[in-house]
């Protein structure tokens, strides 16, 4: 029998979650405070911008596999399993903040005290090592009386998804990794993956916890490598490009060339907050680990050379294509270009931002309270035009991928200057007299 999964948190994980599991045949039941998300889908529509998302969560809501709800009661006593997709956003010190895991493992528990039936919690929320020992578990305990193994399982099964391809990365995993205290208990969640063609990992919970937080950390080094390799190849007047090409060419000992084409900054919801939490447990234990230190400094300098690039022009109308920290998603949470625009605002520059997927008009969630409440100033400089945003600017600075090639070169004008942080494809970059410099090659 195919079990019924009820997730918690309507975030980016927790709807691609949803939504490629119903997709699976599972009966899925969403579940969120935020009563926007909740009646988005229920309502057959993504509470988030995510390619081919919303076609599966209209295609779950027709067919009846997918609904959502903010009671979570309701969830768990319709369902045999329930992923945790709840935020563990950083905390102004870089510690991570786990404070929505408890409160929805107490809420979990609390259901689990009348439920008969043995219960699956599966944690997919990144947390560091030793949580579901130290958090999950005695929450879910203590709240429902019971104990773990006899009457519920909890298993920790990190995502590995990119947002922009998470659908595919949920669909045809690499490797799919479960940890667990039972080998029933993996079990159970190896029949939910039943489909996946990667190998599947079966470990424990700490293993499973930390392979997350290592796979993030090498992601990021490998930006910020491959950044800093761009930098310097530009000032020695090497070809970039021929350097990267050679250097990724070789797959057995330089493992592969994603995240290691020179670009900008990276940003999301992910690495910059791992690498945070491992430098503050690092420093909790009194370890000095200078490559992961290095990593966010490394970051913020190629941030400084983006802003220094446009001071350098000395022009005052700068207009920014792409706000979000990587194309096809609406996500601002840490984007450098957010910071861009503000340290260009605080040098005084005239900014006017276009972002096909960032608008008011259709931002819900906490991309619209970021906005309002954080960066309102920066809110009111959005335009639905990328027109209007190119002819109106003396700079041109193309932070992302997502924009029609032809449409920005019918609109650039031969004294503009054209900064590129995300390295277009040689066929997308326009061919202007002006002025085109990279940010590293």
């Amino acid at each position: 029998m195919t079990p019924s999964i009820s997730v918690f948190g309507l975030g980016y994980v927790g709807t691609v979650t949803a939504a490629c599991l119903a997709h699976k045949g599972h009966n899925v039941i969403g579940v969120d405070l935020s009563t926007t998300k909740v009646a988005a889908m229920e309502g057959g529509r993504s509470p988030i911008v995510e390619p081919r998302v919303s076609d599966l969560i209209a295609d779950g809501h027709k067919t009846g596999r997918l609904r959502a709800t903010s009671n979570s009661e309701e969830a768990v006593l319709n369902s045999d399993i329930s992923f945790l997709c709840v935020g563990t956003p950083s905390l102004r010190n870089g510690k991570l903040d786990l404070g929505h895991i408890q409160p929805v493992c107490e809420d979990i528990g609390k259901v689990l005290k009348t439920k008969s039936s043995f219960h699956l919690v599966v944690v997919r929320s990144t947390v560091l090592p030793g949580t579901a020992e130290s958090i999950v578990v005695p929450a879910l305990e203590k709240t429902s009386g019971k104990r773990l193994g006899k009457d519920f399982g909890v298993c920790v099964n990190p995502e590995f998804m990119r947002e922009g391809t998470a659908v595919a990365d949920f669909l045809e995993p690499s490797v799919t990794v479960i940890g667990a205290a039972e080998a029933a208990h993996s079990a159970r969640l190896r029949e939910v993956y039943s489909w996946v063609s990667g190998r599947i990992f079966e470990t424990s919970f700490r293993s499973a916890e930390m392979v997350k937080y290592i796979c993030n950390a090498w992601h990021a080094v490998k930006v910020s490598f491959a950044n800093e390799v761009g930098t310097l190849a530009k000032q020695l007047s090497v070809d970039t490009a021929a350097v990267v090409e050679i250097f990724t060419a070789d797959t057995k000992l330089n493992i592969s060339p994603m995240y290691l084409k020179p670009g900008f900054a990276f940003g999301g919801s992910c690495l910059p907050k791992d690498v945070r939490a491992l430098n503050y447990r690092a420093k909790e234990l009194d370890l000095n680990l200078p490559l992961f230190q290095s990593i966010l400094p490394s970051n913020d300098q190629h941030l400084d050379r983006a802003v220094e690039m446009v001071l350098a022009t000395g022009k005052k109308k700068i207009g920014v294509l792409g706000l979000s920290f990587k194309a096809a998603t609406d996500d601002l949470r840490e984007s450098p270009q957010v910071q861009l625009v503000k340290r260009l605002l605080g040098e005084g520059r005239e900014i006017r931002i276009w972002d096909d997927n960032v608008s008011l008009g259709h931002l819900i969630g906490s991309n619209r309270l970021y906005i309002e409440e954080v960066i309102p100033h920066i809110g009111s400089l959005l335009s639905n035009s990328l027109s209007e945003v190119v002819t109106g600017s003396d700079v041109v600075i193309v932070a992302t991928r997502g924009l029609d090639s032809n449409e920005l070169r019918a609109c650039l004008q031969p004294e503009q200057v054209v900064i590129d942080l995300v390295n277009l494809e040689r066929g997308s970059r326009p061919a202007i007299s002006g002025d085109y410099e990279g940010i590293c090659w």
